[in-house]
């Protein structure tokens, strides 16, 4: 009887150990000070956030997900402090199989995290680090034309907007670059679709092109597609 219980006890863990971990995403970290709330790991499965599993944290920040994924996607680690403010409480990363380790802080909490282990949310830390640049410059034409002495002359109020429009059109364009220069990552479909999505359709089309078969393939790559027959459809 104790052989077979003992017997029963391997082959279980067997089974464990054997399972198959190639599609699954484990989200590890610390929020450093925090003592009390709760943890969320969220996603956009279709068009609504949903809520995969959740963790309360009572006196230790560490904490540990696990999940299964179809395709490398954007997913959300949000804190709730329970102190009825929602500001600043959710980190977004881009999501792939194996370990993510994600440490920050608690009253920094979306701010001050340093998220390691994919390599998809490095391209996308990468694209928002230029991009932040772009930002910048557009807040610093915008407030050159407030806290003035005089009002600005018709002139002056146009050539501060074709300065505005040219800036714009630069991010657009690094941002559309990026998408192509990038074809082998799941930034890219990402990208055309979240941030570019307006663009000529035969800027999309090369982007979509492009693709390897395994970005194309994924959930965002099938979304860009999708997406691009709808428009050509209804043109």
């Amino acid at each position: 009887m104790k052989y077979l219980f003992y017997l029963g006890c391997i082959t279980l863990l067997l089974i464990s150990c054997s399972e198959d971990t190639t599609n699954t995403m484990f989200v590890t970290g610390n929020v450093k000070g925090l003592k009390k709330g709760t943890l969320y790991l969220q996603h956009v499965p279709d068009s609504s956030l949903v809520t995969l599993d959740s963790l309360e944290v009572d006196g230790d920040g560490s904490f540990s997900f696990k999940t299964k994924l179809e395709s490398p996607e954007i997913f959300y680690l949000y804190l709730n402090k329970k102190d009825n403010n929602d500001i600043n409480d959710r980190i977004d990363f881009f999501g792939e199989p194996g370990t993510i380790t994600i440490n920050t802080n608690w009253n920094t909490f979306d701010t001050n995290a340093k998220i390691e282990g994919s390599a998809t949310h490095k391209k996308l830390e990468e694209y928002r680090k230029t991009m932040t640049r772009f930002n910048k410059r557009s807040l610093e034409i915008m407030q050159g034309t407030m806290n003035r002495e005089e009002p600005l002359d018709t002139n002056q109020l146009d050539s501060i907007q074709k300065l505005s429009d040219k800036n714009i059109q630069k991010g657009y364009a690094f941002a559309l670059n990026f998408a192509l220069n990038n074809k082998d990552s799941y930034i890219a479909p990402y990208i055309a679709l979240t941030e570019v999505s307006d663009a000529n359709i035969k800027y999309l089309d090369s982007i979509n092109n492009s693709f390897t078969q395994e970005v194309a393939e994924s959930k965002y790559g099938k979304a860009l597609q999708n997406f691009l027959e709808e428009r050509k459809k209804n043109k």
